[in-house]
């Protein structure tokens, strides 16, 4: 008796237990029973046993169908266990059966016919020669199932097989063919041939076959249509093979060579799948194969050699099959990791397709495409090459897709991010993350193309990770935070923003707004501010959460209420100090979006309670200060992230600092942290100075509204408090001898490169301070201005004047330039991988040290240096004189005059927080010139610049800086004192320029009026008067930007300090600057408004200014005078763009333009914008800033000029200007169709138009239908030469061009200028004819402003003789002398 296996025994033991129980030929202990299938009935139930009615002839049985309608429900029905014993008469009528139990089968066979198999060949036995069939044994599938037929078992493979023969058998295209084609046998030797595509049957070692079956494996006899189909296939076929046998091998191959060569492709490849796929003779094959010696004996003598050399070679050819299969079966078996042995149970026959996946991968190769293959990236969220080849146990290749390359696509780690087993879940959001985290710091800007968060954004991410938010677990909640916080934070904009914080208005900041929100529609801009915010918040509550985050994140973040479930994480689930900071970092950059999430945070259950108590509490366990101590975890122990959190909160809004520091109770905890000394905090040491430095931070803002000034007056040693003010004068007049020496020690160090860069952000709070000191003290009525003056100039000649002496200081000055961001748009350009629905700044990587916030920046302490020179010098008048060598600076100066050169920089968000802090060093600086250019006798040197400089602030300032605008216009911008050319001989010098024809050949004689007879002024004499009017100019613009008044006191109360007036930190939303650039032309474009709105609602607007023409003219002096002398501060306007603003003149009041002074300025203007230069850049066709459609203005300027132009040649003028011929055709068709009425009162004088007319002739019109409207005006007389003579001019130079055209084009064009050839030959009007006829090129010099032919040219002759059917030359018309 064998025994049973013990534990210990190995895979050999086993094997020899079961060769001991095989060789005792023991009976087993377990009997194997076949239970018989219920849905098949009883085991037993065999044919024999059916029912005699089963095989009666001509009955139709449907006993797969059941006899009862099946049942309405989702559940099938149950099968009845005794379906085969159903009693069944031997009389009764199948029909009448069928009938009554399967009326529901009507309803699908109508009717049954059976099939005509009276013409069917009856294939009898085939004669094998041996006594009994020949047993088919298991270990024969390998030789007969094809081998890399699929992944099937043996009786699919042989059924597939079957019904393959079946389908080729009745083939009847085969058929036909073999009978038409006499040479058609022969294509079954083809199949073996060596050709380019040799057929399989030869390829596969069976090339006997066609010599040793005694039937034809292609040809079956179905389509004959007799009796005999069967034996006259057996005679074709017996006549292939004797032809075959004759001949020799050589032969053979050749006559192969030319059937291939005669055959179609698919009819060859039909031939080797029906040679291949013949598996259901290859049992028989087989049989033959044994008698083929007999068979080839029995052939004549004649041809038993050929008999014999046939099966040799065919022999001789599967020898060589089987080898090379064998060598494939090796190597493949080499490829195994684990080879099979044969003592293996049911591992005699290999299967080599099923262990595929155990071969080792083959080495990856990069594509040679110029298409780009997928991006795959490991763990670490790192790009993997195309062509690395790494190890398969970093577990980077379990996936299906491209199984040979390492790593993980995009897609299939959202796949594995959804999967129910927790690890993957987990590393999938991880890795995702640090995905995310390398794209953000442009690591793969140059390996990939396209941008991977917005492809991840577009596929879903964002909400991928919400939906992990919620997760249950706490490993994939805590991976889904930190994929969030990677795609939302970035800590490095977050140190760039703290370490502005310390500058001048650094506490200030935009908030993080995408800039990219939809546009609103016409209708929307009527309404006023609080009207437009009403709405627009309604519309993003009806929009779904998708759609919301599309163009902002964070807002749909918030419509997931997100804070909720990261109050829930820190409340309950209590994670890991990083899951903690990770949190934090995400509240903190959603308090940055706006003072409505500020507001949502505060409203947040339980939220800014639990991070007070649990992250900023008042005490705690001191051993987390020792060294080397690992925290498990964050909560009950001040963080400084959590401070920063609420200080970033704080600057939401007033009533939300005054929530925080009462209800949270955030001013015990102040001072807390305020009073203690930062080293004396039981925390590491620099965790306690960032947890102190925020603390002063969350103070700062505090105070900036006004707030938490008592904790001041508590900590003070002066305890006296007047309120209001919470803190008196005598409490903070302390700090300035302090602070005063500590500024002096400081600057001692400033040669020193390493030391001053780490004192440099004291020391601009310092000189901040002082400045804000000054300014203050000026104001108390209970200080001596004597005394606070004297120590201005003490100031004054003991510290700035030996520092603006210094060689430190100079090359400060050099620096600015090089760290410029106006100077170096690039180095505030967005990142590659900046999205527009995530505001970033940016910063990720760092910034360089040569840039505005690098650490080798002279920003910060000149502009806090230039701040406290304008406090002193707006104190003490008298000091100004001691500052003018700053702005004889020469590293000032360029840089300021490299600042005009470019145009306006991109407003984005990773622009505009740097740009507002250059843009504060440039007011300082114009503030310090507007108080030395009336003191200053050498100052008019550097007037021009600084006014340049002030121009293009003025078209820079962002929102929150509307204070320095008004005061740059207020003070700077109309100042005749930075306009010197008015005084040193501008306008002399242009009508000089004038006269002498300087730098233009355009005609400067300007259009008459069509008013009354008035003296035309010279653009000297109108730049005199204007600069005369600078003063009323101003009130003029500023009464013009009074709808700016509510964000002027918001922003005014910010820089003066008033803090019971700040409402918020958070500057306003970014979307562009505070003026248009086009704002020198804001009173004409109001105007044109007002007009254009009370037409559009069907009204006459009769409310115009009383000073409407002082108002015009004002603004037409002010554009002149910029025109004239700084021409590069409307540089960035396209010349269209101005055109199209001075046609409101024309557009607005009626004949406003008619008035003498308005009529003199826009001429001067239009001199000016035809001159060569400005007509090469200008360009309709192109969309125009502030204006939807010019072709509805020009509409607009016809329908004007045929109501009120009185013919006047300067409206005219405006009208024909856009009609030149680069310009968009429908401009021109509108005049000509729609408005020819017009052309009776464009009366402009050639010798007054100011553009020349080569530019509307040239090249020839090709438009048809234009060329059929100039020659119906001119022949009926509405174009005429004394009506309208520039397009007279340009009609007759077209025509002319176009009749006498001989280019080869299309049938219909020729055709029309044919034709209308014939109807100018014809014309009655001979004037008309001949201008038509005889037109040469134009002359501005001719009073008709062509030239005549004095005799057509002999080419243009014959062609009108051709066209108009005269023969005799000698008749050829001729000019009359």
């Amino acid at each position: 008796m064998l025994s049973r296996p013990k534990p210990g025994e190995s895979e050999a033991d086993l094997l020899h237990f079961q060769n001991q129980f095989l060789a005792a030929r023991a009976s087993p202990a377990v009997k194997i029973v076949k239970k018989a299938d219920k849905r098949k009935g009883e085991e037993g139930s065999t044919d024999a046993e059916r029912h005699p009615l089963q095989d009666h002839k001509d009955v139709v049985m449907l006993d797969d169908f059941p006899d009862v309608l099946p049942a309405l429900t989702p559940a099938p029905p149950k099968k009845s266990k005794i379906k085969s014993t159903s009693v069944h008469f031997e009389d009764e009528d199948p029909e009448e059966r069928l009938e009554r139990h399967d009326q529901h089968i009507t309803a699908v066979f109508s009717k049954i016919i059976e099939r005509d198999t009276s013409a069917v060949a009856v294939t009898m036995p085939v004669p094998t020669g041996v006594p009994f069939p020949r047993t088919f044994h298991r270990s024969e599938i390998k030789s007969e199932v094809k081998v890399g037929s699929g992944r099937k078992s043996i009786f699919a493979q042989k059924m597939a097989a079957r019904r393959a023969a079946e389908k080729a058998a009745t083939a009847p295209s085969t058929a036909e063919f073999m009978q038409i084609t006499p040479a058609a046998p022969d294509a079954q030797d083809p199949e073996g041939s060596a050709g380019e595509a040799p057929l399989p049957s030869i390829r596969d070692g069976k090339a006997g076959d066609f010599l040793t079956s005694q039937r034809p494996c292609l040809i079956t006899g179905e389509g004959l249509g007799s009796q005999m189909s069967e034996q006259e296939a057996q005679a074709i076929h017996r006549e292939n093979l004797e032809k075959l046998q004759s001949m020799s091998e050589e032969e053979i191959l050749q006559e192969q060579k030319r059937l291939l060569a005669q055959l179609d492709s698919s009819l060859v490849a039909f031939l080797k799948s029906r040679r291949g796929g013949n598996e259901g003779q290859k049992k028989e094959f087989k049989m033959e194969q044994n008698v083929s010696e007999e068979f080839v004996e029995s052939l004549p003598v004649s041809q038993h050699d050929v008999g014999s050399s046939l099966p040799m070679q065919v022999s001789g050819l599967e020898e060589s099959l089987r080898k090379e299969e064998n060598m494939k079966v090796e190597i493949t078996d080499d490829d195994l990791p684990v080879k099979p042995k044969k003592e293996w149970i049911h591992m005699d026959n290999v299967e080599f397709e099923k262990l595929e996946w155990m071969k080792d991968l083959p080495s990856p190769r990069q594509k040679k495409t110029k298409k780009g293959m997928q991006a795959r990236f490991s763990l670490k969220g790192e790009l993997i090459p195309a062509d690395a080849d790494l190890p398969t146990h970093l577990g980077l290749h379990h996936h299906g897709e491209e199984a040979e390359r390492a790593g993980y696509s995009l897609q299939e780690l959202f796949h594995l991010s959804r999967s129910q087993v927790i690890q993957q879940r987990t590393l999938a959001l991880q890795v995702l993350g640090r995905i995310v985290q390398k794209a953000k710091a442009g690591e793969f800007a140059s390996s990939l193309k396209g941008s991977v968060l917005r492809l991840l954004l577009d596929a879903g991410f964002l909400f991928l990770l919400r939906f992990s938010l919620d997760d249950a677990v706490d490993n994939v909640m805590a991976a889904s935070v930190g994929a969030l916080r990677a795609l939302l934070v970035s800590l490095d904009d977050e140190k760039y923003l703290d370490w502005t914080f310390s500058w001048y208005q650094g506490m200030a900041a935009f908030p993080f707004v995408p800039n990219n929100e939809e546009e609103e529609e016409d209708e929307e801009e009527e309404l006023n501010g609080t009207e437009k915010s009403q709405d627009k918040k309604l519309k993003d509550e009806n929009k779904p959460d998708p759609d919301v985050a599309r163009y902002d994140v964070v807002k749909g973040l918030l419509r997931t209420r997100i804070q909720h479930r990261l109050r829930y994480i820190l409340e309950v689930v209590r994670p890991v100090p990083t899951v903690v900071l990770d949190i934090l970092h995400i509240l903190t950059h959603i308090a940055r979006h706006s003072s409505e999430a500020c507001s949502q945070l505060l409203d947040c259950p339980r939220l800014v309670e639990t991070v007070v108590r649990e992250f900023l509490p008042t005490h705690w366990d001191p051993q987390v200060a020792e060294p080397g101590c690992l925290l498990t975890s964050l909560h009950g122990v001040a963080c400084a992230t959590a401070m920063k959190f609420i200080r970033v909160l704080a600057s939401g809004g007033r009533n939300a600092t005054a929530r925080l520091l009462n209800k949270f109770e955030m001013k015990s905890r102040l001072s807390r942290f305020i009073a203690e000394d930062p080293l004396d905090l039981p925390l590491p040491r620099e965790e306690a100075v960032r947890l102190s430095t925020e603390a002063f931070r969350l103070w700062a803002v505090a105070a900036g509204y006004g707030q938490a000034c008592d904790l001041y007056s508590n900590t003070s040693e002066d305890g006296e408090q007047i309120p209001p003010p919470p803190v008196a004068w005598n409490q903070v007049s302390g700090l300035q001898p302090f602070i005063e020496t500590g500024l002096k020690k400081i600057l001692q160090e400033i040669s020193q490169t390493e030391t001053w860069q780490t004192l440099q952000p004291l020391t601009t709070a310092y000189m901040i301070y002082l400045g804000v000191y000054y300014s203050a003290c000026s104001q108390q009525p209970s200080v001596n201005p004597v005394d606070y003056l004297e120590e201005l100039e003490r100031l004054t000649s003991e510290v700035l004047q030996p520092l603006l002496s210094q060689p430190a200081i100079h090359s400060m000055w050099d620096l600015l330039r090089p760290c410029s961001a106006l100077c170096n748009p690039l180095s505030c350009s967005p990142a590659p991988e900046s999205v527009l629905s995530i505001a970033s700044l940016s910063c990720a990587g760092g910034k360089p040290p040569l840039s505005l916030v690098g650490s080798k920046s002279p920003f910060p302490f000149l502009t806090a240096l230039l701040f406290l020179i304008s406090s002193i010098t707006h104190i003490h008048k008298g000091l100004s004189s001691k500052y003018t060598s700053v702005l004889g600076i020469r590293g000032l100066k360029d840089y300021l005059h490299q600042s005009c050169q470019n145009g306006l920089p991109s407003v984005t968000s990773s622009s505009a927080w740097i740009l507002r802090h250059e843009y504060h060093l440039q007011y300082f600086v114009l503030t310090l010139a507007w108080r030395m250019a009336g003191t200053c006798p050498d100052y008019a040197q550097h007037a021009s610049l600084h006014h340049c400089v002030a121009m293009a602030l003025l078209s820079r300032l962002l929102p929150g800086s509307e204070h320095l605008a008004h005061e740059v216009l207020l003070d700077l911008a109309f100042n005749p004192e930075f306009l010197p050319e008015g005084k040193a001989g501008g306008p002399e010098a242009a009508d000089f320029s004038d006269i002498l024809h300087l730098g233009t050949s355009a005609k400067l004689a300007q259009p008459g009026s069509a008013a009354a007879f008035f003296p035309k002024a010279t653009r000297g004499a109108l730049l005199r008067e204007s600069y005369q009017n600078l003063p009323f100019i101003r009130s003029c613009y500023l009464s013009h930007f009074v709808h700016l008044q509510p964000t002027l006191t918001r922003s005014k109360a910010s820089y003066q300090g008033r803090n019971y007036l700040i409402q918020s930190m958070l500057l306003p939303e970014v979307k562009g600057p505070i003026l248009p650039s086009d704002w020198p032309f804001f009173p004409l474009i109001s105007l044109y408004n007002r007009v254009t709105n009370a037409e559009t609602r069907g009204a006459v607007l009769n409310s115009l200014p009383l000073d409407l023409v002082n108002t015009v003219t004002w603004n037409l002096q002010w554009v002149l005078l910029l025109e004239t002398w700084r021409a590069k501060t409307l540089q960035s306007i396209p010349t269209a763009a101005k055109l199209a603003r001075l046609m409101c003149v024309f557009l607005t009041g009626g004949d406003l333009f008619l008035e003498a002074p308005i009529h003199n300025y826009t001429a001067a203007l239009l001199s000016v914008y035809c001159q060569p230069k400005a007509l090469d850049s200008l360009n309709l066709d192109a969309p125009l800033p502030g204006l939807a459609s010019f072709h509805d203005l020009y509409i607009s300027l016809l329908e004007q000029f045929e109501g009120v132009s009185f013919g006047d040649p300067l409206f005219g003028v405006f009208v024909l200007l856009p009609l030149q011929k680069r310009f968009s055709v429908h401009l021109r068709l509108a005049v000509f169709g729609e408005h020819t009425s017009i052309l009776r009162a464009l009366g402009v004088p050639l010798q007054q138009f100011p553009v020349p007319l080569e530019r509307y002739t040239s090249p020839p019109e090709d438009n048809l239908n234009l060329l059929r409207l100039y020659f119906r005006t001119l022949v009926t007389g509405a174009l005429r030469h004394t009506w309208c003579p520039v397009l007279y001019v340009v009609a007759v130079a077209h025509v002319n061009s176009f009749i006498f055209s001989q280019d080869s084009t299309m049938q219909e064009t020729d055709a029309a200028r044919k034709s209308m050839l014939r109807k100018t030959w014809l014309l009655v009007d001979e004037t008309l004819k001949k201008h038509l006829l005889y037109y040469r090129l134009l002359n501005p010099e001719s009073p008709l402003g062509f030239d005549l032919y004095e005799q057509l040219p002999p080419i243009r002759l014959k062609y009108l003789q051709t066209v108009t059917q005269k023969e005799d030359k000698e008749n050829a018309p001729a000019l009359v002398s």
